[in-house]
């Protein structure tokens, strides 16, 4: 598989609730404590803007730079003639919803509306799914198109790992004949990257997080910790999705030590003596208690900082948007310390993919996908969604 009218407005379905609790308070204090990292994490002010205050110059890009790619000169198709109404099927996360009363939620509420007025006869039905297990995005995917075709979505948002499945499934289109917005120049390199499965487009980068170490000060005393020597030495237990089926923590440590992922054919390979040291970490933070065994309970970064919160623990390994969408005030946040010289964050995100089996839909779908993910929206929203924002504002886009 390679998959104008009056308004009508805007639908929704629903099977999940918000993953994420509004923000409390105000982002200055925690802002304070962040801004004090930028020197040495210049690429996070990208990531997450507004984190830092003032804001970085930008003299160098992630380590993942893929090369840029030439944009083409070819017109894009243009879209359908219509006849009768267009209902396009969204599918979305709770942390995505719409109808959510945040300034996040309202944002792509306006912007789905935005699109309708637009294109009349347009109209575009959103329903949220669970992020993961059953009835989540990628196993209702899975069902819908092996069943009941009609009930694919259109568009459906998917993190970088049920990209990768759905891609490998035929579940969703490849959008390189279909689409050249991500031939642009100002998506940033690492967007490109999480976008694309085996070297081909799958879906337009929407919003990203990124993994850090949180802890408490009242409780760790002193000054942060700068290596991982220092966070042993606390002998504080230590959270982290230990059954995470991406091995985020672990490769990103691996990462650090300059381990490759890919040999020189892009077939997967690692480096032994380098895993080695990972592990190594591990069993010298299993001995004094920093990794205690319950971490192998946890399969994702939501368990991880619920038990933060209920005070399992003081250190934790997980995903910025939790903090960022909770700003608890009795905690701090840092780089994930390197086991090499250079800091390496493992960044993962959300990406728009089609799966609408429907030529003339898919083209509105597409269409639909490109406006979601337009910079001068990105860079508005993603610092009300707490996530990443993956391209560079066009000058104007940001409001001060």
């Amino acid at each position: 598989m390679s998959r104008g009218i009056p308004r009508i407005g805007l639908h929704r379905q629903g099977e999940g609730m918000r993953r994420f609790t509004p923000a409390r308070m105000r982002l200055a204090g925690a802002l304070l404590i962040l801004a004090l990292l930028a020197g040495c994490v210049q690429w996070l002010e990208p990531v997450f803007p507004g984190l830092f205050s003032p804001a970085p110059t930008l003299t160098s890009e992630p380590q993942v730079t893929p090369a840029e790619e030439t944009p083409p000169t070819s017109t894009p198709e243009p879209l359908p003639t219509q006849v009768g109404v267009v209902t396009l099927t969204l599918w979305l996360p709770p942390q995505f919803d719409p109808a959510a009363q945040t300034p996040a939620g309202q944002l792509i509420r306006e912007r789905l509306d935005a699109f309708m007025e637009e294109n009349p006869g347009v109209l575009i039905h959103v329903r949220i799914k669970a992020t993961s297990g059953p009835g989540g995005l990628l196993e209702s995917l899975t069902a819908a198109a092996a069943a009941a075709p009609a009930a694919l979505p259109s568009v459906i948002a998917l993190s970088r790992g049920d990209l990768e499945a759905a891609a490998l499934k035929d579940l969703i289109y490849p959008l390189d004949e279909i689409s050249e917005e991500l031939n642009t120049a100002d998506w940033y390199p690492y967007a490109r990257q999480m976008s694309q499965v085996q070297d081909i487009p799958f879906a337009l980068p929407f919003a990203g997080d990124a993994l850090m170490l949180f802890y408490r000060p009242a409780a760790v005393g002193g000054n942060p910790p700068q290596n991982w020597d220092e966070i042993l030495a606390f002998g504080n237990p230590l959270l982290f999705a230990g059954d995470d089926p991406q091995a985020l923590f672990t490769l990103t440590l691996y990462r650090s030590l300059g381990g490759l992922v890919q040999d020189l054919q892009g077939r997967p390979a690692l480096q032994a003596d380098l895993l080695q040291q990972v592990f190594e970490l591990f069993s010298a933070g299993a001995r004094r208690g920093t990794f205690p065994q319950v971490v192998a309970q946890y399969q994702s970064g939501g368990q991880v900082w619920q038990a933060y919160q209920e005070g399992q623990a003081d250190w934790a390994v997980t995903f910025a948007s939790y903090y960022l969408s909770d700003l608890p005030a009795d905690t701090a946040a840092l780089l994930l310390p390197s086991l090499g010289g250079d800091d390496f964050t493992q960044a993962v995100g959300w990406g728009l993919a089609i799966a609408d089996p429907d030529p003339q839909r898919r083209q509105w779908a597409v269409a639909l996908a490109e406006y979601l993910s337009a910079a001068d929206f990105l860079a508005e929203w993603a610092p009300a969604g707490r996530v990443n924002r993956w391209r560079r504002p066009s000058a104007g886009s940001v409001r001060s």
